[in-house]
């Protein structure tokens, strides 16, 4: 015969349960308010026209003063060569992957942006099998794909969700649907996947650069600093060379699409995956 569970079992997995319930919460929040910010960014580069490449650096740049006055890289055991330069390097794969990610949302729209970003998942999964163990390999890869999935599966029932041009935050009163773009091409999909294969790419190396979630972050906030100052060169050639005066002073930095990529789309996603890493 089995043996009933001992009380205090119960009471400890109760505990763990309770611990972990807001946890999952702010998890959850923090994916649906980074949806948000997607299909704001997408309305206003839509009906803006604003470079690309001079938007994700400025949105960078104060994220990456957050980040460096939240972490404090410079604070606490010296960090070595060993993982300095990954974290470098790392950071111009943080800067191309924003780059053809605003790119791919600007083409092929926000949903297939935000489920190309995980075409690079397999990566995960063969850097668990390859330097992880062998049982619940699935857990290593990227948490926010499993919401992402539901959401392209909730989505796909509503037609102005799935589409390129319309959303619930879409306001239809200024492109009717009848003006909806063509059907995508297998050309345009290769940008967005190229970005989700970075992405995950970059999520590989910090894994592989350091396991202890405090280092993990302190590294973060280095390779956002990078990837600020790999994108300053570029963003400069194209915003002098590539764009109108007209576009640089219709460059509003105080829009909703500029603060929710900041808040939700760079720095509250990191830290809401950090916590169910940690989970």
């Amino acid at each position: 015969m089995m043996s009933p569970k001992s009380p205090s079992s119960d009471a400890r997995s109760v505990a763990s349960s309770s611990r972990q319930a807001p946890l999952q919460i702010i998890h959850v929040v923090g994916n649906f308010m980074r949806i948000w910010s997607v299909y704001s960014l997408y309305h206003y580069l839509a009906h803006h026209g604003d470079s690309v490449v001079a938007f994700i650096f400025s949105c960078l740049v104060p994220a990456s003063v957050i980040f460096l006055v939240l972490q404090k890289p410079w604070k606490g055991r010296p960090l070595p060569n060993s993982q300095v330069i990954p974290t470098v390097i790392n950071g111009g794969i943080m800067a191309s992957y924003f780059v053809l990610w605003g790119k791919g949302l600007q083409s092929c729209g926000p949903l297939i942006a935000l489920l190309a970003e995980y075409a690079g998942a397999v990566l995960g999964v063969l850097s668990a099998a390859l330097y992880g163990r062998k049982v619940h390999i699935w857990r290593k890869t990227d948490m926010p794909f499993c919401n992402y999935v539901v959401f392209a599966t909730d989505v796909s029932n509503f037609p102005g969700w799935a589409t390129r041009t319309n959303s619930p935050f879409y306001s239809f009163d200024k492109e009717s649907l009848g003006h909806a773009k063509p059907a995508l091409e297998l050309k345009e999909l290769v940008v967005p996947i190229s970005a989700g294969i970075l992405s995950a790419l970059r999520r590989v190396i910090a894994r592989r650069i350091s396991l202890k979630n405090q280092l993990k972050r302190r590294l973060h906030a280095m390779s956002v600093a990078s990837a600020t100052c790999f994108l300053f060169p570029l963003a400069m050639w194209d915003t002098i060379l590539g764009s109108t005066s007209d576009s640089i002073i219709k460059f509003q930095f105080p829009s909703w699409a500029y603060l929710s990529t900041i808040i939700f789309g760079i720095i509250f996603i990191f830290y809401a995956d950090n916590i169910a890493e940690e989970r």
